[in-house]
């Protein structure tokens, strides 16, 4: 009966003290509201950067750049972002601190993100950006931004000779975009080609290489012109397309081999160079030959006299001339 009564008491005494504990956590829950997982490490926490981050970033002429630094455990500390080359603060917190507007701090709220945007930004703003956090001693990371000019380039030469009824062939390249281009547009003049209702023509274009191909079939006088490659994110290319009947004498091309005509032209001439470079070696080697012969022959039959001899006999009409002269004058 005894030991019945002390279980019950026991029992009882235990679920009072569940009873207490839950009241004690909801009244906690109730003044301090939700508690997250990083409250109890930032009091003793140092702020640090989270190294997931791009450290380099290249960026287009005249498009935005933006520098994302994630600094976890920030608490009240300040996160500035500085200009390396001179040491100038841009930005602290999410206030600008220099007179180019073109610099910008972006944060949200309770994220661990702060992003320095640069509007259009051009190649003098290539350099390091360090994303400083005002701790004692203070830490930085830094951040390297490369700004390029991106160029599109129409394969083969500025101007194309090709013949009637062949086919016109174009390549284009997006050269130094960081990212493809959403489009690549090609115009004949100022008219747009990708859409063009006259056939034969084909645009295939491939945004993972960045290249795009202009294909016209059996072209015509009419299909001489300006051509140009337009991509989304880069300068244009411009190539002169000449539509002819019959050859032309110095760069005819068909379906694009202008390199190959004149490659092989290149060659032509220096081979016909080497032929008479050799055939005059032959011939002065074989002069000093005759002549290296002609002296040892004088030279072994005493034939001096004889030298002396034909030489005068040369020049006797013109010494005889001379002397009439001399009296005639008298």
């Amino acid at each position: 009966m005894i030991l019945t009564i002390y279980h019950q008491q026991h029992r009882l005494g235990c679920h009072i003290n569940m009873q207490l504990l839950l009241l004690i956590l909801l009244e906690m829950r109730t003044i301090y509201g939700d508690v997250s997982s990083h409250y109890w490490e930032s009091p003793y926490s140092q702020p640090y950067f989270d190294n997931s981050s791009r450290r380099e970033v290249t960026a287009i002429v005249g498009q935005a750049a933006l520098l994302q630094c994630r600094v976890r455990n920030l608490g009240d500390r300040a996160v500035s972002w500085i200009r390396k080359r001179d040491l100038h603060i841009l930005t602290v917190g999410i206030l600008t601190y220099t007179n180019d507007q073109r610099f910008q701090s972006l944060h949200t709220e309770g994220s661990d993100e702060w992003t320095l945007r640069i509007s259009s930004p051009q190649p003098r703003d290539s350099g390091t950006y360090e994303c400083q956090v005002s701790t004692e001693p203070k830490i930085s990371q830094g951040f390297r931004l490369n700004v390029v000019v991106s160029r599109a380039k129409i394969l083969g030469n500025p101007e194309l000779f090709i013949k009637s009824g062949s086919d016109i062939n174009l390549t284009c390249l997006a050269m130094q975009s960081p990212i493809p281009p959403s489009f690549i547009y090609w115009y004949k003049g100022k008219r747009l080609m990708n859409y063009s209702q006259r056939g034969g023509i084909n645009v295939i274009t491939e945004r993972t290489t960045r290249t795009s191909k202009l294909l016209i079939s059996k072209a015509t006088s009419n299909d001489s012109g300006n051509y140009t490659c337009s991509p989304s994110s880069s300068d244009s290319a411009s190539v002169v397309v000449h539509v002819i009947n019959g050859e032309h004498p110095a760069a005819m091309q068909h379906g694009n081999n202008s390199a190959s005509s004149q490659t092989q032209s290149l060659s032509k001439t220096l081979q016909q160079l080497s032929r008479n470079t050799v055939a005059a070696f032959f011939s002065v080697s074989a002069l000093y030959h005759l002549l290296h012969s002609l002296v040892q022959i004088f030279a072994t039959t005493n034939c001096y006299v004889v030298i002396v001899g034909v030489a005068l006999s040369l020049q006797w009409p013109r010494l005889t001339q001379n002397a009439r002269r001399r009296i005639v004058a008298r």
